[in-house]
């Protein structure tokens, strides 16, 4: 009989008992990451209406953004939010409603009300935290359409647009 010493990690039946829990909780990582990741919790911010079982939005102020084409783009400027407008659609003698939306906690979101100026609107924001997505809403104050976008963690632009198509 042979008696030299041969490693455990030689044998094919120590890499099946090391080896499959293993690959499980990688791949339970991967799926916590997918699923928790960014856009898992988007808010879902306008009023919807309930008939029996089934569940109504009004997308009313989607269609005629998306009939005006409307876009603009929001910038993080220092201590300032600046709002362009990228089609000619827009009132540009009337504020506009911003609605932020924290991805997880409705006690952090902000709402400010713009005012036009210069080469678009522009309203103060203070100590706006970028450590996170936003969830960006855009409006007038009598709520005739609507524009939605997300601001990514980090980032100091995004672009808003009509979430029907043109």
């Amino acid at each position: 009989m042979d008696e030299t010493q041969h490693s455990p990690w030689r044998q094919p039946l120590v890499w099946l008992v090391a080896g499959i829990p293993t690959v499980a909780v990688i791949a339970l990582a991967w799926m916590v990451f997918i699923a928790a990741g960014p856009g898992s919790t988007d808010t879902v911010d306008p009023a919807v209406k309930r008939t029996a079982q089934i569940q109504t939005a009004d997308l009313g102020p989607d269609e005629t953004a998306a009939k005006l084409q409307l876009a603009a783009l929001l910038r993080v400027d220092g201590e300032q939010l600046e709002l362009l407008a990228l089609h000619s659609g827009f009132d540009t003698n009337t504020p506009l409603k911003l609605l932020l939306r924290h991805p997880a906690r409705a006690d952090l979101d902000r709402d400010f009300l713009l005012q036009p100026g210069g080469a678009g609107w522009r309203v103060d924001a203070p100590a706006l935290e970028l450590g996170h997505d936003w969830a960006m809403q855009l409006q007038p104050q009598d709520g005739k359409w609507r524009l939605q976008g997300r601001l990514p963690r980090g980032q100091l632009s995004a672009r808003l647009q009509p979430t029907l198509p043109q």
